[in-house]
């Protein structure tokens, strides 16, 4: 068992609370590896062919269909089967004709959203962050861990760009602003939408908020990290079953 311990493995009962698998079904897990998305907002290929998708019954079978490069992962391949797939990043299974986007529901589990074969061509990626790089070009610091370069920076930290699958161009951003439609990502309104109406920077320590109001006209506070643009008037993903 001690083996059993290692750096892939996680016990169930201490997995993150975004995983929705059920800590007593069995005494282990197989936590994703260091890379895109951190621990706690990712799941290992081998949990969602195994434990969620329930197309393999055990972790051999689920490492063999993996090993066939079979699943796709914002539309390359992915053979390791501890490879981090998380929120927002598109999951396919050609063979079945099969596609998902990880979202979180309203209880902050990652949840996999079917959608189609003409939504599983973009995906959302937020800016968390920018840099300027030899030759002039801005590096645009993605939330999946990925990297884009720009030759005109005309993009903000908290903005949204949508990337092309699986060539990862961007084709359209959607700004953090006023008016936007988003997604929340964190704390007790995780999975719900609404509408930016007021941006609120707070000059002290203290983190900068919004102000979102939903369909029924009611208005809550979240935190700026945690609203995650999802289009201008309207969602661009599908997210009805999730928001149910």
């Amino acid at each position: 068992m001690a083996k059993m311990g290692s750096r892939k493995h996680l016990k169930r009962y201490k997995a993150p609370k975004s995983w929705p698998i059920h800590p007593k079904e069995n005494t282990w897990t197989v936590k994703p590896a260091p890379g895109t998305h951190s621990i706690k907002d990712s799941l290992s290929l081998l949990v969602i062919v195994r434990d969620i998708l329930g197309v393999a019954d055990n972790a051999r079978e689920s490492k063999r269909l993996i090993n066939t490069g079979n699943l796709l992962v914002d539309g390359r391949a992915k053979k390791d089967y501890k490879f981090p797939v998380g929120f927002m990043d598109i999951l396919s299974i050609p063979r079945i004709e099969e596609n998902y986007r990880i979202l979180l529901d309203t209880k902050g589990r990652l949840t996999l959203h079917p959608v189609s074969a003409e939504d599983a061509e973009y995906k959302l990626a937020k800016i968390i962050n920018k840099s300027q790089v030899k030759g002039g070009k801005t590096q645009l610091h993605l939330h999946d861990g990925r990297n884009v370069l720009v030759d005109e920076d005309e993009y903000s930290t908290y903005d949204v760009i949508s990337l092309s699958i699986p060539e990862q161009e961007i084709k359209d951003t959607y700004k953090f602003e006023e008016g936007a439609t988003i997604l929340v990502t964190g704390g007790k309104h995780t999975g719900e939408i609404g509408k930016i109406q007021e941006i609120i920077v707070d000059e002290s320590s203290k983190p900068n908020t919004v102000l979102i109001e939903k369909a029924n006209n009611d208005t809550f506070l979240t935190l700026k990290d945690y609203a995650f643009v999802i289009g201008r008037d309207e969602p661009v993903i599908d997210l009805l079953e999730v928001n149910q």
